[in-house]
């Protein structure tokens, strides 16, 4: 089997979370898989949307489609499978608009594909609207990258730890008052931020560790408390929570926003808390700061939760998912 993989940026943390770790394995299976990055000028796009037709389908990570590329590529693509993880039917602009251009362009690649692969139920549901066949995904974490010693350091600070990027770190930003408030209450507590991007706080000290695939194992193994703030709107309901799977793999505890999936992941787990306002946040946060051993306790649990996540047991998951589907609608 050949599948033509599409991505706006094959680069992305998503795209190598979905897929990326997935290649290797689906070629054991005998599913080849061709990567390209999608051209943004038309001529060369459409090009290679007329050469999809070599393939016995695509699958089109994330990308929504206006009406000449989606009149295009269903022309001349056998199959197409249509993946996405974030809630790209709202704008992150305006999340709390139902019907923008963002929902249009989503709708249209939606009916488009012959199946969509979702990171969630959230997402999922959405999906169900313009398509029968709709199947989730959870997003996978390579476990083997956190099976690694890794001292912490022995000058008696806590480290709170937040991952993400620049696009994300406005929901960071967000627990400013409630981390300048720790900061007053206590002076061995650490923010460590690792992104491509910082902020900077007055009443506690930021370690800033710019993210690198290489290190980001260790730099968050180094920390003792996960932190996964997020608004609450129709945007961020759709988030797949990749940051607390990351933290789980690092056997850390979690305190998290009860919004989205955060909920069934640390509700299922028992392996952190939910916080809705600044005094619940800065209270889940003072007791696991004040109680190492819980923490160590959470920990364990964040451990033998994420082991349903890892990227060999989600693999086969995929691979047979491929298999069936395109086995099913071989003759269509």
């Amino acid at each position: 089997m050949k599948l033509l993989i599409l991505s706006n940026n094959p680069d992305r943390a998503s795209f190598r979370q979905r897929f990326g770790i997935y290649i290797d394995y689906l070629r054991t299976e005998g599913i080849e898989t061709e990567v390209h990055k999608l051209p943004k000028d038309y001529p060369a796009r459409w090009e290679l949307f007329r050469q999809s037709a070599h393939y016995d389908g695509v699958l089109l990570h994330k990308k929504t489609l206006n009406f000449f590329d989606a009149r295009i590529l269903r022309k001349h693509a056998k199959k197409i499978i249509y993946d996405f993880d974030d809630a790209i039917m709202f704008s992150p602009h305006h999340p709390d608009k139902k019907y923008t251009s963002h929902f249009r362009l989503f709708k249209r690649t939606a009916k488009l594909a012959d199946c969509v692969i979702t990171g969630n139920e959230y997402l999922a549901e959405y999906a169900k609207r313009f398509n029968r066949c709709v199947w989730t995904l959870p997003t996978g974490v390579v476990l083997d990258s956190y099976k690694i010693n890794v001292e912490k350091p022995d000058d008696g600070k806590i480290r709170l730890v937040w991952i993400g990027s620049k696009a994300t770190l406005k929901y960071l930003a967000g627990l400013i008052p409630v981390l300048e408030e720790t900061g007053k209450k206590y002076d061995n507590v650490v923010l460590r931020i690792i992104a491509d991007d910082f902020i900077d706080l007055e009443n506690m000290p930021v370690e800033k560790h710019r993210w690198s695939a290489q290190t980001e194992a260790r730099d968050l193994k180094a920390c003792d408390i996960g932190l996964a703030p997020l608004p609450d709107n129709l945007f961020t309901r759709g988030k797949c929570g990749f940051k607390i799977l990351q933290y789980f793999a690092a056997s850390l505890p979690v305190v998290a926003s009860a919004v989205g999936i955060n909920k069934k992941f640390v509700n299922d787990s028992h392996a952190g808390q939910l916080a809705d306002n600044t005094e619940q946040w800065i209270e889940a946060i003072t007791e696991l700061v004040g109680d190492e051993q819980k923490r160590i306790e959470v920990g364990r649990k964040s451990r033998d939760y994420i082991k349903d996540f890892d990227c060999h047991i989600l693999a086969e998951k995929l691979a047979e998912f491929l298999m069936l589907f395109f086995a099913v609608t071989k003759n269509e």
